[in-house]
């Protein structure tokens, strides 16, 4: 079981939280939404939970609730820049279908 951030990822996750001037990491985790079934959700977070699994890649914590281990588990978490646009993308292994407007998926 894990989940890794690419090299792109942790840096724009470490500059944020020097940004912010505090903060543990980042919290992965899914939530039932959208056309397919289930979103990816990611929030900074200063304290973890007692129930948190935590990954650390490149110096950068995630945390994951065990609920969402399982249909996120071997994603990679990877930051991009296509034209104007940047974001996180999620390479997850686990994923079946992604609904057009791309904001869901089904595993």
């Amino acid at each position: 079981m894990a989940i890794t951030l690419t090299e792109a990822a942790a840096r724009h996750v470490n500059r944020y939280l020097t940004r912010r001037g505090k903060g543990l990491g980042v919290r992965l985790g899914v939530k039932t939404t959208g056309c397919s079934g289930l979103a990816y959700k990611l929030e900074y977070v200063d304290e973890s939970e007692p129930e948190d699994i935590v990954f650390e890649n490149h110096g950068v914590k995630v945390l994951i609730d065990p609920k969402s281990l399982a249909y996120i588990d071997g994603t990679e978490l990877d930051f991009v820049r296509e034209g104007l646009n940047e974001g996180f993308k999620f390479n997850n292994p686990n994923e079946r279908d992604r609904c057009g407007c791309g904001e869901s998926f089904r595993v």
